[in-house]
């Protein structure tokens, strides 16, 4: 029973890991750069929800919407200035203009927390739901079931819905999809809105779960988050999911059964793991080989 209770443990941390790689993916897919401020967008979420919590006293669940909603607004902000608004002559001014912006997120943060850690408050009164001999957190069966939910509602969007299908036409191709008539810096917006919506929920289930955040929080999970999308294939939705679901599963399952002195290095997991998949699949679990004439 320990170790089915560690990889529900282990999914639980791999759905957080999934939403944020999501994210990454989207707006990859789109605009085929990636946006270095989104583990910030994490970490600013959690600290909203935080402050609404603590300061305002507002129930659990209305500050995660909240700031769910204040992480997705963000993402227009980033959007208009480190992309609609820079300079398309210079590629990488995209890039280098995320982490500015991330900087002075973090920043921002380090004064409002004094660079202390801070800790976040129970959303609630915590329950084990006991199956047979096996205990589980009803915090953990709350995070995985959002995380769950959100990927699989997602999946429906990309694919099932007008919207979904404007989003893959530019992706495949701006220009083209322009001609036909689709509003592409809507379309845009609208990827960063769900890309930073998902980073934003997150953030709030990861304080949930560990009652702690820091200003550099999301360094660590925007790592582990463009770790995850190399894994999955740059550009897979599937992949994503899968590759975060796989790390958080190894990361716990190091933590339970690697000797204490190894204990400290849990971090090197996600590293460890995108090697060996790229050593065997280059192009990531999900990811397609592509030619390039040159």
């Amino acid at each position: 029973m320990t170790i089915l209770q560690q990889c529900i443990n282990g999914l639980m941390l791999g759905s957080t890991y999934s939403l944020l790689a999501i994210g990454y993916t989207l707006v990859f897919g789109v605009l085929q750069m990636l946006n270095l401020a989104h583990g910030e967008v994490y970490m600013i979420a959690a600290f909203f929800a935080w402050a609404m919590v603590t300061m305002m006293k507002l129930p659990f669940f209305a500050a995660f919407i909240i700031a769910s909603l204040i992480a997705s607004l963000s993402g227009l902000l980033i959007e208009l200035l480190c992309f609609r608004l820079v300079n398309k002559d210079y590629p990488l001014a995209s890039l280098l203009s995320t982490i500015g912006l991330g900087i002075v997120l973090q920043n921002f943060a380090l004064v409002f927390s004094k660079g202390e850690m801070v800790r976040f408050p129970s959303a609630f009164h915590d329950f084990n739901i006991n199956i047979g001999g096996l205990a589980i957190s009803g915090v953990h069966v709350l995070i995985l079931s959002i995380g769950i939910a959100l990927m699989l509602s997602l999946q429906v969007l990309i694919f099932k819905t007008n919207i979904g299908k404007a989003l893959r036409a530019v992706a495949e191709n701006r220009v083209v999809a322009g001609m036909f008539g689709l509003n592409v810096n809507f379309i845009v917006g609208v990827t960063f809105v769900i890309s930073s919506g998902l980073a934003g929920v997150a953030g709030v289930l990861t304080a949930m779960a560990y009652h702690s955040i820091t200003p550099f929080m999301g360094v660590e999970m925007g790592l582990k988050g463009l770790t995850v999308i190399v894994l999955g294939g740059m550009g897979s939705l599937t992949g994503a999911m899968i590759g975060g679901l796989m790390l958080g599963l190894g990361e716990v399952l190091a933590m339970g059964y690697l000797p204490m002195c190894l204990i400290g290095y849990k971090d090197a997991i996600a590293f460890i793991m995108l090697i060996m998949v790229l050593l065997i699949k280059p192009s990531g679990l999900m990811g397609r080989s592509q030619e390039v004439k040159v």
